[in-house]
């Protein structure tokens, strides 16, 4: 009962005049963020911190959570329409999304993705309100082992779950590891396969690499198809957002399933892009339309944005009660609570109570402004695919080189995207998936230094990855992920015998 009533004093704190217009500016800022290729979502709260100084803290972190919420609602827009991921967690979205939006259905893709997101964030909201000591508690379990063993997890869904050849997404995702071993090794300081580039001492991007993949890999595909001086049909018309709001309910397993995978992986340190990348994976093997996934199915949709949000919104619990942030995003907000002199962590319950629920609070109001605001501009948004593509592919290369030259202001990543946009057409001409080379490039270095300190813990034993029952539970899940085909081809073999 004291969290309920700490919760209104929290939405009597939001509903200030000040506070509701902070709110819809940040939604709208984080919107144009989500859009732009290369920004992110964390760039782009570190980028606006400053305009915040002059607030008070609670006013501060409303729109610097709100144009969080409006930069998860604005990766999608892009991946739709253009297949260009805004987000490194709205990869997955390109993959069913943008087949749709082929199809004239963008305006039934964007729905499902906003409203999706909002679902997901909701759910996310709904458990840091109700389990929030429980789930500190659960977190502060996960070491490097646990990580690892997250990351396990997400590489053996794909090669086992997924319905492509098992040794092309292996082929797929070697590349992408030995992609994100380039550079400075994190742990001893040596460099790796820089060939004597100083412009690789960083590694490649992950954005820079997504970029040139999906983006400029689509374009090379178009032009070799024979550039359309035509505009698509989009079905330009308010009653989509009603017509596809029937349908959804339907879905309510997906997303439901979606939405445990992405708090799971919030609030454990792995973050919304594998949460996306696994929810997809899952929703594919189990559905029973998993054979046309990839080819414009809603489930590809509604599977990978409700989990990205449930993961990004989940990932401000462990900040605000332990002072751990589980993403880019939630450390710079960090960053932002120690600036205005408040220390997160278990005793920010205690002494700052109205700035801690009228965060929460705004959670609530902030998805629910930020869903109103995307989903009145569905068919803006959608009417973007009547332009010509030979008109509007030059803008998207503009803006691809754009994206990719803020991420660290060098014209060595835009040559980089342009290297990353051929390999991803030709990967695509010899039906390699894409997917797993991503999450191996996003996941690699992350789960390589899991790993090495897993074991310099453990003095080079593998038995760390058993050594408890939770890390034990989730190598046990990967493995069983990873060998699912002759599982699964075990348990026929037995039905027919006994039949």
């Amino acid at each position: 009962m004291e969290e309920i009533v700490n919760l209104f004093h929290g939405f009597a704190v939001v509903i200030q005049p000040f506070n509701l217009m902070v709110m819809v500016v940040g939604i709208l800022l984080g919107v144009i963020i989500g859009v732009l290729p290369g920004l992110g979502g964390a760039n782009g709260v570190a980028i606006l911190l400053p305009l915040t100084f002059s607030m008070s803290p609670t006013s501060a972190i409303i729109m610097l959570s709100c144009i969080y919420w409006g930069a998860l609602f604005g990766g999608a827009i892009t991946s739709i329409l253009f297949n260009i991921p805004g987000e490194p967690w709205s990869v997955a979205t390109t993959f069913d999304g943008h087949p749709m939006a082929q199809q004239g259905k963008a305006g039934e893709a964007l729905t499902a993705a906003f409203t999706s997101s909002f679902v997901g964030a909701l759910f996310a909201v709904i458990v840091i309100t109700l389990v929030a000591p429980l789930v500190a508690r659960f977190a502060l379990q996960f070491g490097p082992a646990e990580k690892f063993a997250v990351f396990f997890l997400a590489f053996c869904s794909f090669i086992g779950m997924g319905k492509e050849p098992p040794f092309k997404t292996i082929v797929s995702m070697m590349i992408g590891f030995a992609l994100a071993a380039v550079g400075l090794d994190s742990v001893t300081g040596q460099l790796r396969l820089t060939f004597g580039f100083s412009e690789m001492l960083n590694g490649f991007d992950f954005l820079i690499a997504v970029i040139g993949l999906f983006g400029i890999g689509e374009i090379l595909l178009t032009m070799e198809e024979g550039l359309s001086f035509k505009g698509r049909a989009t079905g330009i018309n308010p009653k989509i957002v009603w017509q596809t709001w029937k349908e959804l309910p339907r879905y309510w397993m997906v997303s439901l399933r979606s939405c445990l995978i992405g708090c799971w992986m919030g609030i454990s340190p792995a973050g919304a892009t594998p949460a996306s990348f696994m929810s997809y994976g899952i929703a594919k093997r189990i559905s029973k339309r998993g054979h046309n996934f990839g080819k414009g199915e809603i489930e590809g949709v509604i599977a990978p944005e409700t989990a990205a949000h449930a993961a990004g919104t989940a990932a401000l619990l462990p900040m605000l009660s332990l002072g751990v942030p589980g993403s880019p995003t939630a450390a710079v907000l960090l960053g932002g609570l120690l600036i205005w002199g408040l220390q997160p962590g278990p005793l920010l319950f205690v002494e700052q109570k109205e700035f801690v629920w009228g965060l929460i609070a705004s959670m609530y109001l902030g998805n629910l402004v930020g869903l109103i605001v995307v989903l009145t501009c569905v068919p803006l948004f959608a009417a973007i695919l009547r332009i010509p593509f030979s008109i509007i592919a030059p803008v998207i290369l503009v803006v691809c080189a754009i994206g990719a030259f803020t991420v660290h202001n060098s014209t060595f990543d835009v040559i980089m995207m342009l290297v990353f946009g051929i390999a991803g057409y030709a990967l695509k001409k010899c039906n390699y998936p894409l997917a797993p080379m991503v999450l191996a490039i996003v996941l690699g270095d992350k789960a390589e230094e899991a790993f090495r300190q897993s074991l310099l813990g453990s003095q080079g034993s593998l038995g760390i990855f058993f050594s408890n029952g939770l890390v034990g539970s989730i190598m046990v899940l990967g493995l069983v992920a990873l060998f699912w085909p002759m599982i699964s081809d075990g348990f026929a073999r037995l039905r027919t015998k006994s039949a």
